[in-house]
């Protein structure tokens, strides 16, 4: 049985039940997940052969600090780094290190800020100079998936939806989703319920009600959907060594659909890559 309950009256740890914020928790989140989202954008310039992904997640730590914001992740369970960093057949949760980018790489840059006490996740996809068309395509579905995930998002549907409009998209360009890893419940707490899981059918999951706010967020692969997590305890990669690729928004579920909080302020959530090419 799916328990809901107002935010705050409750203690802030994760037992299972459902918050549903108000005004003022939408307000709370605009603000954290604007910071996250204007970083991202500023690493757009960044990301370019011969940078590492040190170079890249120390700049999340300044960015932070000079806007008030703690990442998320920065100690977070023994994590040591201020963003994950997951490139080609990396699924998620890559470890930033000194290794350079390579031209034709793809990299996920994974970021949450805590502002006042409000957590703003999201993360994108950034090509590394020229890549290929494959990776390219990759990309373009892996975007679609997210923004039908989030059309599926109103009262009254299940969290199922989501998950089948991913899904069924993502099949369909002979892609597949990854299972292992799912969107989740956020707000106050880094990680709540409920868990949004990015394949399923439309009538299953809990109701979504105004007020639940989640990230959606689908890893989907060229090959096939199994990972496995490397000896560190965090890195998952493809099995196959297939290209994977995410992309994750913050939402919000309103009186007649939802509020994306991390929209990128500059319009670069999702690279033009014909643009990119050309420059």
């Amino acid at each position: 049985m799916v328990t809901y309950i107002e935010a705050g009256s409750s203690p802030y740890k994760n037992t299972g039940v459902i918050r549903l914020y108000g005004p003022e928790g939408f307000e709370g989140m605009r603000k954290a997940c604007q910071v996250t989202a204007r970083c991202l954008d500023e690493l757009v310039s960044r990301v370019r052969p011969g940078v590492t992904t040190e170079e890249i997640d120390r700049f999340v730590f300044e960015f932070g600090m000079d806007n008030g914001a703690l990442p998320a992740t920065l100690n977070y369970r023994g994590y040591t780094k201020s963003s994950c960093t997951s490139i080609n057949h990396v699924v998620c949760h890559g470890i930033p290190n000194d290794k350079p980018l390579r031209d034709g790489d793809i990299v996920n840059i994974d970021v949450t800020y805590v502002i006042d006490g409000w957590h703003g996740d999201s993360s994108r996809m950034y090509p590394v100079g020229e890549i290929k068309r494959a990776a390219e395509r990759l990309l373009d579905v892996t975007h679609e998936c997210l923004m039908r995930g989030i059309a599926a998002v109103r009262p009254g549907s299940r969290t199922g939806a989501i998950g089948e409009a991913i899904q069924t998209y993502a099949e369909a360009e002979r892609c597949s989703v990854v299972r292992d890893f799912c969107g989740h419940g956020v707000g106050r707490l880094f990680h709540d319920a409920p868990n949004i899981l990015h394949y399923g059918r439309a009538n299953e999951g809990p109701e979504l009600r105004e007020g639940m706010i989640f990230t959606i967020e689908p890893m989907i692969n060229l090959g096939r959907p199994h990972v496995k997590v490397l000896a560190d305890g965090w890195t998952a990669v493809t099995r196959d060594r297939s290209l994977s690729a995410q992309y994750e928004h913050t939402v919000g579920v309103t009186a007649d659909g939802c509020e994306i909080f991390t929209l990128s302020p500059a319009g670069l959530f999702k690279p033009d890559m014909a643009a990119m090419g050309a420059a």
